[in-house]
């Protein structure tokens, strides 16, 4: 699901701890990591944590070094990335690169 309406969907306090996230991505940009951020491969990041729903995982990518762009959400289930949000990710960056070179 693209990361606005995923984020949209969530529970209002599941909304706030993203928020928070999306703070602490923005004060530490690429040098933030485990537990609050992953590297998955491709240039696609992850950012993670639990809400009221559950595992919650947002992907994204950084845009001229510092800018993060969130291209989508989903809850995780298993202990691995799901293939198919991790493609999904790889193609809305490729898309959004070639949009604004």
């Amino acid at each position: 699901m693209p990361a606005k309406e995923f984020i949209q969907s969530l529970d209002a306090s599941t909304r706030r701890k993203f928020y928070a996230m999306v703070q602490l991505l923005e004060d530490f940009g690429h040098r933030l990591g485990e537990p609050h951020a992953k590297y998955l491969g491709d240039s696609i990041f992850e950012l993670r944590f639990m809400g009221k729903e559950g595992a919650i995982r947002v992907l994204y990518f950084f845009f001229h070094q510092n800018k993060a762009i969130l291209t989508n959400g989903f809850l995780k289930k298993t202990n691995k990335t799901p293939e198919r949000e991790l493609e999904i990710a790889v193609r809305r960056r490729r898309y959004y690169l070639a949009a604004h070179p």
